[in-house]
């Protein structure tokens, strides 16, 4: 069926929308999200060190991570909520209660203190944390 441009009834309502405009929009809406929400990461922003020579490691994922951060001004966070080391120990003698106890992922900046980093991994030796993931640069 051929298109009219010209109606010969101009007062009358129109019967069509033309949406192919908005399906386009969508579409290109769609692959935008689809691009970039891998690329966003839901944790604190660190400048991490260089990537080791071994990477034939990679995460389980069926195993339950959990991230714990240190900057260099040494502050400490779990996911993104900001702790202090005590609340860090405490924090981590309750994933060691847990039946199947998070493996730590450890997100350091790569100028921080050597100490902050310790004390990371001495709360999880203390309480019984075993499994542990060191987060590096991805190239």
């Amino acid at each position: 069926m051929a298109r009219v441009f010209k109606r010969k009834d101009r007062l009358s309502a129109m019967s069509e929308i033309n949406i192919t405009s908005l399906l386009d929009l969508v579409f290109c809406l769609l692959i935008i999200f689809m691009i970039t929400t891998p690329l966003m990461e839901q944790t604190i922003p660190v400048n991490l060190p260089s990537q080791a020579r071994n990477t034939s490691a990679e995460k389980n994922p069926k195993l339950k991570y959990v991230a714990v951060t240190f900057t260099k001004e040494g502050l400490y966070y779990i996911d993104k909520s900001p702790v202090t080391l005590e609340e860090l120990q405490a924090k981590f003698k309750d994933f060691a209660a847990q039946p199947e106890p998070p493996a730590l992922s450890i997100r350091g900046d790569a100028s921080a203190l050597y100490g902050a980093g310790m004390k990371v991994l001495d709360a999880a030796q203390k309480a019984g944390l075993t499994k542990l993931n060191f987060d590096t640069q991805v190239k």
